[in-house]
């Protein structure tokens, strides 16, 4: 069952219940996978899924729930797990990221929230959240809010609006410190409500900035191009809403 071909307007609740037929399915014996999306079907409507990646693949499925850079866009690279962690499979061109979106229709007050493991890192490991994202052949949209590895006054934060192509982004934000470096157990977040894209790290504000491109999407997460350590998420957890700001 392929459950990116559901329509939008079928809304979340047939969303939750083709992730569990899909789910039932699998047939994997390596780890048992996270509960389905959960769905509220009160106004707002709102969906909720939190995975800690029990299963070892490349790329990350879930069952169906993950749609991948590479699989999809082509261009960029794909998210791969082993138990309890996921990791970047970037591509091999310059700003091929490594890609993992949720499948299916989500609403477009979005928050993603990740909690981080440095591991070993050198030149610039950054881990990425998506929001109102989207992925086909050769084309990759929506907003990334990055948060740099390193530990020193060169750490960085940026928000970045995809425009389609390969290496075709926008800076929205593009802000250095060493107060914007994460490390193993921090808790990464991004929000986007309206047009306001709002960046947390350990629940403190970090950084925002405002653009009306893209009005739909789906959420994620990623890691940035190329080979820069071992490092990856332990958990994320993701909410969207028809809310509105």
């Amino acid at each position: 069952m392929d459950i990116r071909a559901f329509s939008a307007g079928s809304g979340p609740i047939l969303l939750a219940a083709m992730l569990m037929v899909a789910a039932g399915c699998s047939g994997n014996s390596q780890g048992q996978l996270p509960p389905v999306p959960v769905t509220n079907a009160m106004a707002p409507h709102s969906i909720t899924y939190t995975t800690d990646f029990p299963l070892k693949e490349d790329p990350i499925s879930e069952a169906g729930r993950w749609i991948g850079g590479k699989t999809v866009g082509i261009d960029w690279g794909d998210v791969a797990t082993t138990r309890g962690f996921a990791f970047g499979r970037a591509g091999p061109k310059e700003y091929a990221d490594s890609v993992a979106l949720l499948a299916g229709s989500w609403g477009p007050s979005q928050t993603v929230e990740a909690v981080v493991d440095r591991g070993h890192v050198f030149r610039a490991p950054e881990v990425s959240l998506r929001l109102r994202s989207s992925l086909a052949a050769h084309r990759c949209t929506g907003y990334e809010i990055s948060s740099s590895l390193r530990g020193d006054d060169t750490a960085y934060l940026i928000i970045v609006r995809w425009n389609g192509p390969l290496a075709d982004f926008t800076y929205l934000l593009n802000v250095a410190g060493k107060q914007h470096g994460v490390t193993t157990g921090d808790v990464v977040k991004a929000t986007i409500v309206g047009d306001v894209i709002t960046a947390y790290k350990n629940g403190v504000q970090m950084g925002q900035a405002k653009d009306a491109t893209f009005r739909t999407g789906q959420p994620g997460f990623g890691f940035n191009e190329g080979k820069n350590g071992d490092y990856g998420f332990t958990q994320v957890t993701v909410t969207a809403s028809d809310a509105g700001p």
